[in-house]
């Protein structure tokens, strides 16, 4: 039977043969259906979001839609419920895939795969989350979902196109399409594979794009695979005024010595740390455990059982301190957190805003700790723009090491690290985690090798090799102070040892006598090159070793014939270098 609050037109509601006006804010009045309604009550959601009012109308009527929110204003049940809503009303056959939402990471596939199945529990919505990284039978069950239909799919764009090369994925039915995280993927490189799943789907359907941010090149995305779509944008809401913003002027070596230094006066109950490289997330575990924390990583180079693990631990506060990269900065449903530490500038403003949110919810309060090199100084500008005041900037501690000047004209297009370290702790620069390429099939081939050659240091920035060294329980001292040693930091998290694997297999030399070459390693050559010369004991010399002097070759092979003794006594030949 047709719900009772599906007869009367939009935003009314009959009640025992009375009707009455709801509110927008109301799920009731997009005149859901039952079931889905049931679902939504069941999920425990209780009124609209700002994005949800505006995009659930527009996405019922059928239009194209590019929406632009922030992460945690509910981008997801905005395009879900409509489209549950869609499925539970059609007749379709029930072995065709209708929907189809591509996302970045495994995490979100999952997460939205998961909320689906809350949504439509009541309505027998069937659903799966297509992503790599996991073990063989879950392709299997991929291959099956593909092939046999089922109504919403979630996937990576590049497990997807795996799927597709060979041959036997059913898209010719398919309705809706979403981008999600829009900006993310574009980021992640994912736009060539994009536009080819975008080639094998009907050229009739809905098209839905939700980004966190919209920059100039989702603009031009955008008008490549929609047709006349509505826009909604909303502005990313301020940080909450709990949140205690602290920025710390910090070059790239010093990071982690700062964040050891921090850490010790915080009381973290649980905290997400964001680093651009994976290349960074083992040595900080490293240095965080030693120091009595209960800490984990993740990274697009683990497995997925070993992320879906370190998730849901992290989630129901088996540790304190998670260590992520840029794959979990969007749409994971991670929240209440006590710190944020930005270890690693974002590139955009509003990514800023969107981690720093997690933190402070249901104004409580919270600390998001933001570590500024001397090549995101021009970031720092972008973020003070965004939240219309300037922010304290405080200098490295002098304890720490030395701190860079703020002058984002000084420093403007300075590359990440100095001396070859991309972030102080052994990555380069270009090491950053963006999510697996083309998917997550880089995890099947483990992680890429970075041998570049280092950078040359600039002028203005501290010796990396060369850090003053104290004894245990020594008084600190500003750097340069009188009585201060300094020597080489060979052994340390921040620096790898360079010269590791140069002189690999060779034989470390021996104390040569006073005076010897190198590569005079016989004692005869020795003791020539300590006692006085005389023109007649070299002559002797080398006429006593005939054999030896054929054996070097070059300019001291004697020709057959030539004269032995008087030519070698007139010119003096000295032991030749190996």
């Amino acid at each position: 039977m047709t719900p009772c609050w599906r007869r009367p037109p939009a935003h009314s509601l009959f009640f025992r043969g009375e009707q009455c006006r709801a509110p927008m804010t109301d799920f009731y009045a997009f005149n859901l259906h039952a079931d889905l309604v049931e679902g939504i009550e069941s999920m425990g959601y209780k009124s609209a979001t700002p994005i949800q009012q505006q995009a659930i109308p527009v996405i019922l009527e059928g239009r194209d839609l590019i929406a632009s929110a922030q992460t945690g204003t509910g981008k997801t049940a905005a395009y879900l419920l409509p489209i549950i809503d869609r499925i539970s009303h059609s007749n379709h056959p029930q072995d065709r895939t209708t929907t189809l939402v591509l996302v970045p990471t495994r995490e979100l596939a999952k997460q939205i795969d998961e909320q689906i199945e809350g949504f439509g529990y009541f309505a027998s919505i069937t659903s799966l989350a297509i992503y790599g990284g996991g073990k063989s039978e879950n392709w299997e069950q991929q291959k099956r979902a593909l092939t046999q239909g089922a109504d919403i799919i979630v996937a990576t764009p590049g497990r997807l196109m795996a799927h597709m090369q060979l041959g036997y994925v059913q898209l010719q039915h398919l309705e809706c399409l979403v981008l999600d995280e829009a900006d993310k993927m574009l980021d992640m490189g994912f736009s060539d594979d994009i536009v080819q799943i975008i080639s094998h789907l009907p050229k009739k359907r809905q098209n839905l794009l939700f980004s966190a941010t919209m920059p100039e090149k989702i603009r031009q995305f955008a008008k490549q695979i929609l047709h006349e779509p509505a826009e909604i944008r909303l502005a990313v809401s301020k940080p909450a005024a709990g949140i205690d913003q602290q920025f710390y002027l910090v070059y790239d070596t010093f990071k982690l010595p700062l964040l050891q230094h921090l850490i010790q006066k915080l009381e973290v109950q649980s905290m997400i740390l964001f680093t651009s490289r994976k290349s960074n997330v083992t040595p900080i575990e490293r240095a965080l455990r030693k120091m009595g924390y209960a800490v984990a990583g993740i990274t697009s180079d683990r497995t997925q059982e070993e992320r879906e693990v370190v998730l849901r631990d992290f989630k129901n506060k088996q540790f304190q301190i998670l260590v992520a990269t840029d794959v979990m900065s969007r749409g994971i449903d991670i929240d209440s957190l006590s710190h944020v530490v930005n270890f690693d500038l974002p590139r955009e403003a509003e990514d800023y805003v969107h981690r720093i949110g997690r933190t402070a919810r249901a104004a409580g309060k919270g600390t998001a700790i933001t570590f500024v090199s001397d090549h995101d100084q021009d970031a720092v500008v972008k973020i003070e723009k965004l939240l219309e005041r300037e922010v304290e900037k405080k200098p490295t501690p002098p304890e720490v090491g030395v701190s860079p000047e703020f002058d984002p004209k000084k420093y403007r297009g300075r590359k990440p690290g100095f001396g070859g370290m991309g972030s102080g702790i052994g990555g380069s620069s270009r090491d950053r985690d963006r999510g697996p390429r083309r998917d997550d099939r880089s995890a099947d081939r483990g992680p890429r090798r970075d041998d570049r050659s280092p950078r040359p240091a600039p002028a203005d920035a501290p010796d990396q090799n060369a850090r003053p060294i104290r004894l245990a329980n020594q008084p600190a001292s500003a750097p340069g102070a009188e009585g201060e040693t300094t020597a080489p930091l060979t052994e340390s998290p921040l620096q790898p040892r360079r010269d590791e694997g140069r002189n690999r297999g060779r034989k470390p030399a021996g104390p040569r006598p006073e005076g010897s070459r190198a590569g005079s390693s016989s004692p005869a050559t020795a003791d020539r090159a300590t006692a006085p010369y005389v023109e007649g004991e070299a002559a002797a010399d080398d006429a006593a070793t005939p054999a030896r002097r054929r054996s070097r070759g070059g300019r001291n092979r004697r020709k057959p014939g030539s004269g032995g003794g008087e030519a070698a006594a007139e010119t003096p030949t000295a032991p030749s270098e190996s």
